[in-house]
């Protein structure tokens, strides 16, 4: 039987431990949390993060750090801004395999979570999960269909232990492209919420997802990605899902800035962590070091950090110069 850990007690984490539990693999729940840790094994519903979900007897919920010992593989689901603070509580574990599940871009470094990673387990094996995957429809075994990406055999082991009848794993080489798409998304799902919060409609959401995904596979490319990676389940079907589900927090927080909350109002009141604003702004310097354009992302980037007002973005965005599509 297979031991598994999932670090990471938010939706995303909670429901691949739902998964694992499913196929009698031993799972693991960690969560940086002791007093939560505590809460999750006695109530078992992540009531935070996957409201209404019952958590199984059978997964291990701990705080415990000596968890990850023995484990085939270990999930990393955190935050990308916290991925380096909790890599460092475990990189002398000794841990050999690692499935990064975040997605985002690290400020500053600019670095995809499978680097960060890299930088504290130097030694282990590191693959990226990414695709279009609500935390909440995995945990209800709906259909979902994801993408891992990574180097070697030991890659197709996680996918054979992932796949269900509701859960189909595919495989990629390419990481920078995976990761990049996970995480770019979520700067388009934010435009995606400002036109909806303001009535643009359904023409308009097509245009920001059409748009949005040439922009991300623009930078992807430049960085060294596949550009077929971008037309797949990190880049396209994660896009559309993200832009579309009324679950998506990141839709939901453009929406209620398009509403004309500030930053700190939207932020104050959730306690799941907003990728996309953070990733926004690494993916505008990005842009400006690798000389590629990126319309969409620049604009949101300006309503997000510099209090440009979201009608006056969308104006500007309609009436630029204008060029031929390809």
């Amino acid at each position: 039987m297979s031991k598994v850990t999932v670090i990471g007690d938010g939706g995303w984490g909670t429901a691949l431990a739902l998964l694992l539990n499913s196929k009698g693999v031993r799972t693991s729940l960690w969560s940086y949390s002791r007093e939560y840790a505590l809460f999750l094994d006695r109530d078992r519903e992540n009531v935070k993060f996957l409201k209404g979900i019952k958590i199984p007897k059978g997964i291990i919920i701990t705080s415990d750090m000596n968890i990850v010992d023995d484990c085939d593989f270990v999930v990393f689901a955190v935050p990308c801004e916290h991925i380096r603070s909790v890599a460092d509580r475990f990189r002398s574990t000794g841990i050999k395999k690692i499935v990064s599940a975040a997605k985002g871009i690290e400020d500053k470094t600019f670095k995809c979570p499978s680097s960060i990673l890299a930088e504290y387990f130097p030694k282990s094996h590191i693959a990226a999960l990414s695709g279009p995957s609500i935390s909440h429809e995995v945990a209800l075994n709906l259909p979902t269909t994801v993408v891992l990406a990574g180097k070697g055999d030991w890659r197709n082991d996680v996918q054979n232990l992932l796949s269900t009848e509701t859960f189909r794993v595919y495989t990629s080489e390419d990481v920078t492209g995976v990761e990049l798409g996970g995480a770019l998304k979520n700067v388009i799902a934010i435009a995606a919420g400002i036109s909806d919060s303001l009535g643009f409609g359904t023409n308009a959401k097509a245009a920001l997802l059409t748009r949005g995904l040439a922009e991300i596979t623009r930078l992807g490319v430049a960085m060294g990605a596949d550009a077929r990676t971008f037309s797949g389940l990190s880049g396209l079907g994660d896009l559309a899902t993200t832009c579309m589900s009324a679950l998506s927090r990141n839709r939901w927080f453009g929406e209620e800035i398009g509403k004309g909350k500030s930053v700190s109002e939207v932020l104050a009141a959730t306690e799941m962590a907003v990728e996309g604003m953070r990733t926004c702004r690494s993916a505008y310097h990005l842009a400006k070091e690798h000389k590629v354009e990126m319309p969409i992302t620049a604009k949101v980037y300006e309503i997000i950090y510099e209090g440009k007002e979201p009608r006056g973005a969308v104006r500007e965005l309609m009436t630029r110069e204008l060029k031929k599509e390809h």
